[in-house]
């Protein structure tokens, strides 16, 4: 049976391994293509687990994981997110964001996504302190090698949640599947104001 909970700060911890492992997975996956590193995983979700204000939201099939979904105050992410919304003089102590979701192929279409938009934001609104909800969407040509034949943006899907597109563009850096070593993606954010 699935089951859809959220936790707040160090109640996740017994989960971080099935997380690290479900990151690992879904973020091979394009439009990511990410070629992971545990370590890094593992030392993340500790990180995102122990700092306060955060919500990370499970999905379970039975006692499974198949899924996760994050959120933070902007004040605790990296200097590389946080960097257009300061040089954009914008607030980030007003900024709640939504960090990734992640969930296995066979869970899609079921309306897990709805509901990791859904407990984040209203973990988000229970903090109230916050205007601006923001995540950040990686960018990849149309004509893209790696990109699926069936694959179909989220765009639809993030503009029925109440998010638009903004000028907005962060540079991250990992190591994509079929590279030597690690270069910087754009990533466009998407927000929604309260």
């Amino acid at each position: 049976m699935l089951q859809i909970k959220s936790f707040s700060d160090s109640e996740v911890l017994p989960y971080l391994d099935n997380l690290a492992e479900l990151r690992l997975e879904v973020f091979r996956e394009f439009p990511y293509l990410y070629d992971g590193d545990r370590k890094w995983e593992e030392a993340y979700l500790n990180q995102l687990a122990t700092a306060t204000d955060t919500v990370i939201v499970v999905a379970f099939d039975g006692d499974k994981v198949v899924g996760a979904s994050t959120g933070l105050p902007m004040t605790h992410e990296s200097v590389e997110v946080q960097k257009p919304f300061l040089e954009g003089g914008y607030d980030v102590s007003k900024i709640f964001y939504f960090g990734e979701s992640v969930l296995q192929k066979k869970y899609r279409g079921q309306g897990i996504g709805v509901e990791f938009f859904k407990h984040r934001e209203a973990h988000a609104r229970r903090l109230n302190q916050f205007e601006v909800l923001t995540f950040c969407s990686v960018m990849r040509a149309t004509n893209h090698l790696l990109r699926p034949k069936d694959y179909v943006p989220l765009d639809d899907f993030w503009r029925k949640r109440g998010f638009e597109p903004t000028e907005l563009i962060c540079y991250l850096t990992w190591k994509e599947v079929g590279e030597t070593k690690e270069s910087a993606k754009p990533l466009r954010f998407w927000w929604k104001h309260l």
